[in-house]
């Protein structure tokens, strides 16, 4: 699926949650993980990480927008997100 795009949450060791966008949660989590070079720098030396959500975002435009307006939410949606209290759906 060439459009294939998802929206995911990492939990990391402290408890934050970090949000990104990618066609292959499983890769882009073991990136994370692995660290330098391909994990995301605000990740690095905050784990163990724990991959806390994920759902399908549309294309690379719509999961971008998404992302975008879930990095601003406060943390207690993202929490409530996470627990399944709220839907993506509601935002399309």
């Amino acid at each position: 699926m060439a459009d294939g795009w998802y929206l995911y949450l990492v939990r990391t060791a402290g408890g934050s949650l970090y949000t990104g966008i990618t066609t292959d949660v499983q890769r882009r989590f073991a990136e994370h993980q692995a660290g330098a070079p391909k994990g995301a720098r605000s990740l690095r030396g905050k784990g163990p990480l724990t991959l806390a959500f994920q759902a399908p975002a549309g294309d690379r435009g719509q999961a971008s927008r998404l992302e975008w307006r879930v990095k601003r939410w406060p943390r207690a949606r993202k929490e409530a997100l996470v627990r399944g209290e709220l839907s993506l759906g509601a935002l399309e």
